[in-house]
């Protein structure tokens, strides 16, 4: 009787404060404030592709808005949720849901044990619940670091081509605005796109192209795209030294790609080196163990 009290009593907290999250409360004067300070959404193209449920957007809101209020900012997992075209309100969301139902696992496994006839400590199912609901919370953050890692990797790719039509179009004559505006309307993969869109967005709000390809490289935290911007700064009246640098750093950029990827196939040669020697080790057991067996039972 008791582990059942217990049992319902952790389910129905579980329950009480999912709902309280999802009631809507009155804004406070500081969360309206935070809503103007916060950082702009993603743009629409980047989420269309999301199908957020109307719990899981409330949810979102919510969290987002008591981050606001507590001044928590979190900017590298904005800049992380930036370059994968993901809203902040539902990475939230999901650690929080996901977190609430391996937290309730383990309830859920005292009852069908109980249903079952099986008896079993009540330690155990709340460590268990408590264990797996902290595992499924942190797991999103290790997917988006893992996707904006893998998304940074092409963004750089993406940039070393974007340096050398940028130089073409400076050897046929165009200025270097219009020579970063034609090479971004070249290509059609999503960096190139977020590129184009930081070059018009300039054009309208009457900020020079390479202070908008700045403001993109500290959003997406890009280090090449950031020392791109300032080198254009620099040298952006002289076409002649424009080219010069814009050649030496998709050279630059190309040599560390392929330092990366080398270094990326020498440890998976030697992942392979270790497997085949533990395998040789295996085998080397599995034959000396019958001889090893005789002489140690004589």
């Amino acid at each position: 009787m008791t582990r059942a009290v217990l049992a319902g009593a952790l389910a129905g907290a579980g329950l009480f404060l999912f709902l309280l999250a999802l009631l809507p409360r009155r804004a406070s004067l500081a969360r309206q404030v935070a809503t103007f300070d916060g950082p702009p959404l993603p743009p629409p193209r980047a989420v269309a592709g999301q199908r957020d449920g109307r719990v899981s957007r409330r949810l979102g809101r919510a969290l987002a808005a008591f981050c606001a209020e507590q001044g928590w900012e979190f900017p590298s997992l904005r800049a992380n949720l930036s370059i994968i075209g993901r809203s902040f309100e539902n990475f939230l969301a999901t650690k929080v849901l996901l977190g609430l139902f391996g937290l309730l696992l383990g309830p859920l496994l005292l009852v069908l044990f109980g249903l079952a006839g099986v008896r079993i400590p009540v330690v155990i199912p709340v460590w268990l619940g408590l264990a797996v609901g902290g595992v499924f919370f942190f797991l999103p953050d290790l997917e988006v670091k893992q996707q904006a890692d893998a998304r940074r990797r092409d963004f750089r790719h993406a940039i070393g081509a974007f340096l050398d039509l940028v130089s073409m179009n400076l050897s046929g004559g165009r200025g270097v605005p219009e020579a970063l505006m034609a090479a971004s309307e070249i290509g059609s993969g999503w960096a190139l796109w977020r590129l184009r869109d930081a070059l018009a967005n300039a054009r309208i709000t009457g900020q020079t192209p390479w202070q908008a390809l700045g403001a993109l490289g500290e959003e997406v935290r890009v280090d090449e795209l950031r020392d791109l911007a300032a080198a254009l700064g620099l040298v952006a009246d002289d076409g002649a030294k424009v080219r010069e640098s814009l050649t030496a750093r998709a050279a630059s950029l190309r040599r560390r790609e392929l330092a990366d990827l080398e270094g990326q196939a020498g440890e998976k040669s030697q992942s392979m080196l270790v497997a085949q020697m533990l395998l040789c080790a295996g085998f080397l057991i599995f034959l000396t163990y019958p001889v090893v067996g005789v002489l140690l039972g004589t």
